[in-house]
């Protein structure tokens, strides 16, 4: 076999990240959408486009989050492997 099974985990998991940063930013700015709907439907106080960007930056957070999280992992499953 070409690859080691280790490397193509790593490879697939490295593929996520760029899909869960976006998901998380979509997510989020829906939410703030959201937020800002039901803000002045039901109170009448215009939060837009606040609310909007406020969740689209929790997201990217949260995105770049994971990222991080991921990249230690990998670091903690290669380091075990070397010794």
């Amino acid at each position: 076999m070409i690859f080691d099974r280790t490397i193509l985990r790593q490879i697939y998991k490295a593929s996520i990240v760029g899909l869960n940063i976006v998901i998380a930013t979509v997510v989020g700015g829906f939410l703030g959408y959201l937020f800002d709907y039901a803000m002045a439907k039901w109170f009448g106080i215009t939060t837009a486009p606040w609310g909007l960007f406020v969740g689209a930056l929790l997201g990217i957070v949260a995105g770049f989050k994971d990222l991080v999280m991921l990249a230690k992992k990998i670091e903690e499953d290669s380091s075990k492997e070397d010794k």
